[in-house]
């Protein structure tokens, strides 16, 4: 028997006896997003809760399920009934969950959001009924959350590694044709065929051919490849053991950012479990296919998420793009072919062909197969890493899965792939999620990232964010990117500062559109994109800012003053004492004044305002606002 065939049957053996554990099983969410909202101290909590009651039990350490809104969440799992998840658990829950429901009756239903298994209690539905997950399909994600991304039996019990044994069987060609007859689209932007890649590199001769990981994921916002990892680090591995058997690459690397400690921990841990049960190396379960890993850290430049730049990053070169063709395909790491994959892509590869590419196709579009993890953040209720099938409208996304804005507030517009991608309006929300229709309307796909704008958000100011991002990050090499993106950068300051002249708009659209054109890569080339959407769509936000001097979100500061309502004032002084510049005046229990010559435009005072008096306000130009920010309310 095999390393790998025993591995299989203590796998077997060992979830099985997690199922059927007669003493009761905690797991806790403790990837880097549970971790933020304080799962370790949850979890010391519930182990010294638990040695204090002398109780028999685990606790398991998960990646991310995906709500990050609910985090910290634990699921505990108690003989004779299904598993339940709970969200937003503190330490001083965990004594309430032992007490009133592992030792008793009471499920504690207020802080339930749904069973996990099969089985039923009283006033608790199932997990996939929750808002949140009820329009979702998981299948990339179907492990996180659930198994412990350290423990390899926990992958190997839950399908593990069948796809590449499947892979084996069929040989490299049947690999190819099985992820070609998938329809199967690179994940990590352009969504490009990925057979059509492989096919390249097939056909290039070549005696040494290599095969990269990209797991760099530079965009603000975005946190899919490295939540993935964090919580089912084998999927990728798998994934990679595939695409190399595949197109006869012998030696594979995962390029990395260090920001991200703990997705390489797991991967270092994972890779050492791998070679142990004999997936890497010489003659690979005798298969005659030898494969080796290696872990490149990155050091965060965002220009190396692009396949060129990444490849002379690996190389020990500055991380600069070139020219192509040639593409790595044909000459790629050290001049040899070299296919570069997203994480997610990898990730679909052994389900692929585990369950075929019949299966894989049920999902998605006509033009976009399969499913897509987002990352769902911004002016939203409910942010997190979802899962969803490509054709899904933007509406069902932000209102059914994210559950909306907050309350007493207006989606204003859709920001998707990152600062490559675009700001999409509120009005077009039927739009399908797919690449033809996001790149049609001036957004792209990215990897992934989803940042819903409401009312509050200034598109002046989004499109300035992300293009100092992208200017900021520019490596400098063509002029066009270098040039081009700072002085679009520098129109778009001015008009935020109120200095805006009449053609500033006309100025910043050729620009943008030379900067798109002419650019090296594709950075470069995408950089513009939300200057021309916003230009496009929110025009008339820009000729409110040049030609009436005013942000109608109240968020450009140069644009915004601060007052005081003497009539609401109590003289309590808050604002006084909080005020980082001295600019507030007035006697305690009298209405005080800001002076304006002193006034930075912090909103520091509009914070501190106790929320029964909500006394400062706004104005920008002729736009005047009250608003508590305390309690959420808003008055214009």
């Amino acid at each position: 028997m095999t390393a790998l065939q025993q591995a299989f049957e203590t796998a077997a053996q060992q979830w099985r006896q997690l199922e059927e554990s007669k003493t009761p099983v905690f797991f806790v969410g403790a990837a880097t997003c549970g971790r933020a909202a304080g799962a370790i101290e949850v979890i010391e909590r519930l182990k010294n809760e638990i040695k204090k009651r002398n109780l028999q039990a685990q606790v398991i350490e998960v990646g991310c399920l995906g709500p990050c809104s609910m985090e910290p969440i634990l699921i505990v799992h108690k003989n004779g009934a299904p598993r339940l998840c709970y969200g937003n658990v503190d330490p001083e829950r965990i004594s309430a969950i032992l007490d009133r429901y592992v030792a008793g009756n009471d499920p504690c239903p207020q802080w339930a959001l749904g069973r996990m298994t099969q089985g039923r209690i009283d006033g608790i539905g199932d997990i996939a009924d929750h808002p949140m997950f009820r329009a979702q399909v998981r299948h990339i994600l179907k492990r996180c959350g659930l198994i412990d991304p350290e423990n390899v039996h926990h992958y190997l019990a839950n399908s593990g590694y069948r796809g590449f044994l499947k892979a084996l069987e069929l040989g490299r060609d049947g690999t190819f044709d099985e992820v070609r007859k998938s329809g199967l689209r690179g994940r990590g932007g352009a969504g490009f065929p990925t057979w059509r890649k492989w096919q390249l590199c097939r056909q290039t001769a070549s005696d040494i051919k290599y095969l990269i990981c990209n797991a760099d994921e530079g965009d603000p916002g975005a946190f899919m490849n490295r939540s993935l990892i964090e919580s089912d680090p084998h999927s990728v591995l798998e994934g990679m053991l595939i695409a190399a058997f595949s197109i006869g690459a012998g030696e594979g690397y995962i390029y990395c950012r260090a920001e991200y400690p703990l997705a390489l921990h797991r991967l270092e841990t994972a890779i050492c479990q791998m070679r142990r049960l004999g997936l890497l190396g010489s003659n690979i379960q005798g298969s005659g296919f030898s494969f080796e890993l290696h872990i490149k850290k990155g050091a965060g430049a965002f220009v190396c998420g692009e396949e060129t730049a990444l490849i002379a990053s690996i190389e020990g070169r500055r991380g600069m793009p070139r020219p192509r063709p040639p593409f790595p395909a044909v000459s790629g790491l050290w001049e040899k072919p070299t296919i570069i994959q997203n994480v997610e892509t990898l990730a679909n590869l052994a389900m692929i062909l585990d369950n075929g590419a019949g299966w894989f196709v049920r999902y998605g579009s006509a033009s976009s197969k399969g499913t897509k993890t987002f990352a769902l953040a911004g002016k939203i209720n409910r942010t997190g890493l979802i899962e969803v099938p490509l054709g899904i409208s933007l509406k069902d996304v932000i209102y059914d899965i994210g559950g909306g804005v907050g309350a007493g507030k207006k989606l204003k517009g859709v920001q998707t792939g990152g600062p490559s991608g675009g700001c999409i309006p509120a009005d077009k929300l039927d739009l399908p999620v797919d690449y033809e229709s996001l790149t049609a309307s001036g957004s792209m796909m990215g990897s992934g990232g989803m940042i819903a704008l409401d009312d509050d958000t200034c598109m002046v100011d989004i499109a300035k964010y992300f293009l100092s991002f992208t200017q900021a990050e520019s490596c400098g090499k063509c002029p066009p990117c270098r040039i081009g993106t700072r002085a679009m950068l520098e129109i778009l300051e001015k008009i935020a500062s109120g200095r805006g002249a009449a053609d500033d708009m006309d100025k910043l659209g050729t620009m943008a559109q030379t900067v798109r054109d002419a650019s090296l890569c594709g950075l470069g080339q995408t950089a513009p994109n939300p200057v021309l959407t916003t230009l496009r769509y929110f025009g008339a936000e820009y000729e409110q800012h040049i030609q009436k001097r005013q942000c109608p979100a109240f968020v450009c500061a140069a644009l915004v003053s601060y007052h005081i309502d003497a009539e609401r004032c109590s003289g309590c002084t808050a604002c006084v004492k909080a005020c980082p510049v001295e600019a507030i005046l007035g006697e305690r229990k009298k209405p005080h004044k800001i002076d304006q010559s002193k006034c930075i435009h912090c909103g520091v005072c509009l914070d501190t305002c106790p929320e029964a008096y909500a006394a400062i306000y706004r104005s920008s130009g002729s736009l005047t606002r009250y608003e508590q920010r305390k309690s959420g309310e808003s008055k214009s």
